[in-house]
């Protein structure tokens, strides 16, 4: 353990340093809270308190939470959602698809969806969506008092 990971460590609060039943810190709870909402993408930055107070490096353990089979990648074709109207309009003007200027979102996913394959999706939507399987939302579930104590934003 380097000085910089000890002094870290330090910083941390016990409570924040001690496993679930499951076998994760609470810092993974917050990041299968994060995913729940639907929200985080690949392209996502991961917010400091990670680090700063659940002493975890956030990608490292989103990775081993997805190993785990907590957490799944959403395929090209489900992370449609995450783009707005006007890129999903670039994808269909690139191919030549026409379509009225006036078009909904649902009737442009439903272009996009009939206009692209899986394979040409993969190609061109960067971004992917994070989701919980049934054991990331069941392990969230069990360890709810990790979350209450999390702070979180007064709307």
């Amino acid at each position: 353990m380097s000085l910089s990971q000890s002094n870290l460590t330090k910083n941390i609060p016990k409570r924040n340093q001690i496993a679930t039943s499951e076998g994760l810190l609470p810092g993974d709870i917050i990041l299968l809270w994060r995913v729940h909402f639907g929200t985080f993408l690949t392209n996502s930055v991961y917010p400091k308190y990670f680090e700063s107070t659940y002493g975890i490096d956030g990608p490292r353990h989103l990775a081993n939470l997805i190993e785990a089979g907590y957490v799944i990648i959403d395929s090209a074709r489900d992370s449609l959602k995450h783009l707005n109207m006007t890129q999903l309009k670039t994808l269909l003007t690139e191919v030549g698809a026409k379509y009225s200027s006036s078009i909904k979102r649902a009737e442009l996913d439903q272009l996009v969806n009939a206009h692209f394959t899986d394979h040409q999706l993969d190609e061109l939507v960067p971004v992917r969506g994070y989701r919980l399987t049934e054991k990331g939302e069941k392990t969230l579930s069990n360890n709810q008092a990790i979350v209450d104590r999390h702070p979180q934003k007064k709307f």
